[in-house]
C-alpha cells in the first residue's frame, strides 16, 4: 500500500487516533446522544400520540406540526412552546431538537420522510455504554489518495440500515488510491463543513471483525492538486452500529471493496464485538 509518511512518529500517531477515538466516544455518549434514543417515529397526516414524548404529533404539506395539551411544554430553540407548535417543512437531513424536561425530541426528515425521535438520558443502552473496540491504531493504514471531482455531481441512491428507507447524495467525485497492490476508488459524498468529504464503505472485515452495514470516513477537504489522505484507522461506525432506531445510509455498490481493512473501529460490543480476554 501507499502510505502517508514511513517515518511518522507511532507514539504521537496512537495520541492524535485517542484523542479523535475519545472526543467521537463522548460525542456518543452524551446525555442526548444516538445512545439515549428510546424510540423512531414516523410522522403521517393522522395526529398520533407517543409514550416517550409529549403532544400530538403529524405531519403534511405545511410540515410537522405537534399540539401540546394543557400542561405540557416544549423549549424551541430557547423558547417556551404550548398548545400548537409548527416546525415547518423541514430540509432533508435536517432537524430540529425540542426540549422537554431532561429529554430531547428530535424532529427530523430521513430520506424524504418527517420523524420523531425522543433522546432520554436514562435508557439502558446508554447507561450500558462502555466504549468501542477498535483496532490498534497505524500509520501504515494512512494511504495516500488522490481526489477526482467529477464533471457534474452525480445523484447517487443508497439503501439505508431501515428497511425500505432510500438516500440521495449528490456525490462530487471519487478518492483513487492503491491498497496491498490493487487500484482502487471510493465513491465520495459531500461532508458536514463545506468542502469537506464523507466516505461510507465495507470491506473484506465487515461482517467479521467490523460492522457489517457500513463503516464511514470523515475528511478534510482535499489539496489544490486533489491529494488527500484516506486514514483508516479513523473508519468509524455509525450510529446504526449501536441501535436499531438510526436511519444511516448504506454505502454504494461501488463502495464495496473485497480487501480487508484491519484498521478503525470494531463490532460494538452492544452488537457481540470482541471483548478483552
Amino acid at each position: 500500500m501507499t502510505v502517508q509518511d514511513t517515518s511518522t512518529d507511532l507514539p504521537a500517531f496512537t495520541h492524535d487516533w485517542q484523542e479523535w477515538h475519545r472526543g467521537k466516544e463522548a460525542r456518543l455518549a452524551d446525555p442526548h446522544g444516538f445512545l439515549a434514543i428510546t424510540s423512531l417515529h414516523w410522522l403521517s397526516d393522522q395526529p398520533e400520540r407517543f409514550p416517550d414524548a409529549p403532544g400530538t404529533w403529524s405531519t403534511g404539506a405545511d410540515g410537522v406540526t405537534v399540539v401540546l395539551a394543557e400542561g405540557e411544554e416544549l423549549v424551541v430553540d430557547g423558547v417556551a412552546a404550548r398548545g400548537e407548535h409548527r416546525f415547518g417543512v423541514l430540509p432533508e437531513r435536517g432537524g430540529v431538537n425540542a426540549v422537554w424536561g431532561d429529554a430531547v425530541i428530535e424532529v427530523a426528515k430521513r430520506g424524504g420522510h418527517d420523524i420523531v425521535r425522543p433522546r432520554h438520558p436514562d435508557t439502558p443502552l446508554r447507561a450500558a455504554f462502555t466504549g468501542t473496540p477498535a483496532y490498534a491504531p497505524h500509520p501504515r493504514w494512512a494511504v495516500a489518495a488522490r481526489y477526482v471531482a467529477f464533471d457534474e455531481p452525480r445523484p447517487t441512491t443508497v439503501g439505508a440500515a431501515v428497511e425500505g428507507l432510500e438516500h440521495v447524495y449528490e456525490a462530487p467525485g471519487r478518492i483513487e488510491f492503491e491498497l496491498d497492490g490493487q487500484e482502487l476508488a471510493l465513491t465520495a459524498f459531500p461532508g458536514h463543513v463545506p468542502g469537506s468529504l464523507t466516505v461510507l464503505f465495507t470491506d473484506g472485515t465487515s461482517g467479521v471483525t467490523t460492522y457489517a452495514a457500513t463503516r464511514a470516513l470523515t475528511l478534510d477537504p482535499p489539496a489544490a492538486d486533489g491529494s488527500l489522505v484516506l486514514d483508516f484507522n479513523r473508519a468509524a461506525n455509525l450510529p446504526c452500529a449501536y441501535t436499531d432506531l438510526a436511519t444511516c445510509p448504506l454505502p454504494p455498490a461501488e463502495n464495496r471493496l473485497t480487501v480487508p481493512i484491519e484498521a478503525g473501529e470494531q463490532i460494538p460490543y452492544e452488537r457481540g464485538g470482541p471483548r478483552e480476554s
